[in-house]
């Protein structure tokens, strides 16, 4: 006899925090992250292998990041008018092929098409895995977006070290293992997809009540500029971090490859734990002062970071990680909050400004470096958190809110 699954009633989705699917989802973005992870994982192995330049580096983190830049605001803005449970089932296959041709690449511009189809991999599955986190959160918006930001960092985190035991010591061909963590990834976004699909059958029997925020749309732009600032300040900052780091321990201290990546993996690590402590905070306290202290609140150790010894920088870099990475959950779910009609739109749009700040700050930090030196590039980035004064000016949503 065939099972179906069964649709809770509306109180329960309107009011009820769905968690089975919030972790579900957490575990589609930790495996999502983990395969787009491996991109900069295996940055030293081809910059040794095809002899890249820095700049070369950069471009490959542009092209991926551009791809997916580009197109999240687009697929959000669709599916806002037409919701598609299975697409991010299709994006999962891209992310597959790239990882398929990635480790078969033979050359610089294959790398870039390799890369290019994991971007718009992400550029499918964010847009509509946020709004699927909002949407299962019952209320506890910034409990939500922690948890599923948890599983993105989680995987981001995983990558390098199973890129370090695995890929490493044998070679590039061997990063065609991870396809075994693509096909756990469909089949978790498969049973979520089944969930999703019921989820808008129920609520097209029944309009939703949706909250507004209580500001003008001149106040609500300009949110929304000081939002996108902020995110590239902070992703300008981790583009750094997440690209160069292995490099910039691995000339500073003379560590190996393997080495540095251990340190990487703790850096991420460390922003999977300011991930999860973000959202409820925000929650609680206001989101507007969690994001003024992720971003502002990072910049004295990011300004020691760069003269710092070996076990210093291991140290700094954890408690960067904490409270830089604590910001994206709350930035995202007050945007979602200043334009709740447009959830897809807005997901797209601060993941895609995300992934292009990332992918723009590589190239440019890429060319520095290429021209001043790595240990440089720590030097001028350490300011960047400073832009994180601005959060001043956004209104308190936790005050101002009305029902339409």
């Amino acid at each position: 006899m065939e099972q179906t699954t069964p649709i809770p009633d509306t109180k329960e989705i309107a009011q009820k925090t769905v968690f089975s699917i919030l972790f579900a989802i957490a575990f589609a973005h930790l495996f999502n992250d983990l395969l787009q992870a491996v991109i900069p994982s295996v940055y030293p192995i081809l910059k040794e292998k095809y002899n890249l330049t820095f700049t070369q580096i950069g471009l490959i983190t542009f092209s991926y990041q551009m791809a997916a830049s580009i197109l999240q605001p687009l697929v959000g803005m669709y599916t806002d008018k037409y919701p598609k449970p299975y697409s991010q089932i299709f994006g999962m296959l891209f992310t597959t092929a790239g990882i398929i041709s990635l480790s078969m690449a033979a050359h610089f511009y294959m790398i870039i098409i390799s890369v290019i189809l994991v971007g718009i991999g992400s550029s499918i599955f964010h847009p509509e895995a946020s709004r699927i986190s909002f949407l299962a959160s019952g209320g506890k918006r910034g409990l939500a977006q922690s948890i599923f930001q948890l599983g993105g960092n989680a995987g981001t985190a995983i990558g390098p070290l199973l890129v370090a035991l695995f890929v490493v010591p044998k070679g590039q061909f061997y990063i065609i293992g991870f396809v075994a963590i693509a096909i756990l990834a469909l089949i978790v976004l498969s049973r979520i997809a089944i969930w999703y699909q019921n989820h808008l059958s129920l609520r097209a029997k029944k309009k939703a009540v949706i909250v507004l925020p209580d500001l003008s749309q001149t106040q609500i732009a300009i949110s929304v500029i000081i939002l996108l600032v902020l995110i590239f300040s902070k992703f300008f900052y981790m583009a750094s971090m997440s690209s160069y780091f292995t490099f910039y321990l691995m000339q500073k201290f003379q560590l190996s490859v393997q080495d540095a990546q251990y340190h990487l993996f703790l850096f991420l690590a460390s922003c999977a734990v300011g991930t999860l402590l973000g959202g409820p905070l925000g929650d609680k306290f206001g989101r507007k002062y969690v994001i003024w202290f992720s971003v502002l609140g990072v910049a004295p150790f990011a300004l020691l970071l760069p003269y710092a010894d070996l076990f210093w920088t291991g140290v700094l870099s954890v408690i960067i990680g904490i409270i830089i990475s604590s910001a994206f959950p709350a930035i995202l779910v007050y945007a979602q909050e200043l334009l709740p009609k447009k959830l897809g739109m807005v997901s797209g749009l601060f993941y895609g400004f995300a992934f292009g700040m990332g992918g723009l700050g590589s190239a440019v930090l890429g060319y520095i470096a290429d021209h001043t030196g790595i240990e440089y590039v720590y030097q001028i980035c350490a300011y960047l958190p400073l832009i994180g004064i601005i959060a001043f000016f956004l209104p308190n949503l936790k005050k101002r809110i009305k029902k339409s």
